[in-house]
């Protein structure tokens, strides 16, 4: 094998790998990147209804279990805030 093919054969697979780690810097449960930031799930919406801002409400989240938060305006929409911030990512 020549130099030039190894060189050849040895940046493609960093372009492969450096492409991988671009595609992966997202971090888990935040905003894609370069994105905006998703809003808040169904189930603290869900909490909510019914409620003003303020309100002290509790629901289940998508992990099973129980979060206690407080009603607020959360870009166009009112939902539970959980109390101490989001639950920590599994």
């Amino acid at each position: 094998m020549t130099s030039s093919t190894l060189l050849s054969r040895t940046g493609l697979a960093g372009l492969f790998f450096f492409s991988a780690l671009a595609c992966a810097q997202g971090t888990p449960g935040g905003p894609p990147p370069g994105g905006k930031p998703p809003g808040p799930p169904p189930e603290a919406i869900a909490a909510c209804a019914g409620k003003a801002a303020g309100a002290s409400v509790s629901f289940i989240g998508r992990r099973g279990e129980t979060v206690n938060g407080t009603c607020e305006k959360i870009g166009d929409v009112l939902a539970a805030r959980p109390a101490g911030g989001p639950p920590p990512a599994k």
